[in-house]
């Protein structure tokens, strides 16, 4: 039985938990998400995109996605309103309906997450690697505390934002519930990086 009731928006991406996303929103119907987001200061649903399009009529999306919460928005010089979220809690969709302005809701359930698992010695080189990249990247990645790279699913969230990879190997990455398996999967995938 799923426990909360969620807004849903469709898009061609992959959020992860304690990751960010710049969003431009002009479609009447999420408007109205965000404007009733706003006023019950609650999250929405970030779900990969599977068929359809992201504007228009309601399309087909995955059944794991994670919670977005706004963190900044603002009027862009053409006049839509860009956003700014960061990713929350995962969650796994049991049932969607459309309301009448073309809002596609979730019933969904929370996924439980492990709770600081430190990194394991066979994944060290996974956290080296990611501090490498933040170096290169900077801003909040390069700026992170040491406890956040011996953190498991850390260190594997943050490497499936950066490392070159589809959006079906995002999804898989987000739907393992275990963070130790998910940087497995994330060493097995390394040799295709060095081939590219």
């Amino acid at each position: 039985m799923a426990c909360a009731e969620l807004p849903l928006f469709p898009l061609r991406t992959v959020l992860f938990p304690g990751g960010e996303l710049r969003l431009r929103i002009f479609e009447p119907r999420y408007l109205d998400l965000v404007r009733a987001c706003c006023r019950q200061d609650r999250g929405f649903g970030i779900c990969l995109l599977l068929a359809g399009q992201e504007a228009g009529s309601p399309a087909t999306s995955a059944a794991f996605g994670t919670e977005a919460r706004i963190v900044d928005f603002a009027l862009q010089p053409d006049g839509l309103l860009g956003l700014t979220v960061r990713g929350g809690r995962r969650f796994h969709v049991a049932r969607t309906r459309v309301r009448d302005n073309g809002v596609v809701m979730g019933d969904i359930d929370w996924l439980c997450e492990p709770d600081g698992d430190e990194l394991r010695p066979e994944h060290g080189l996974l956290s080296v690697l990611l501090a490498r990249m933040a170096e290169r990247v900077g801003g909040s990645l390069a700026r992170a505390e040491q406890r956040c790279y011996d953190d498991a699913a850390w260190v594997g969230w943050r490497l499936g934002e950066l490392l070159p990879l589809t959006l079906p190997q995002r999804q898989a990455l987000l739907q393992e519930p275990d963070p130790h398996a998910r940087l497995d999967h994330l060493v097995q995938l390394l040799p295709e990086f060095q081939r590219a």
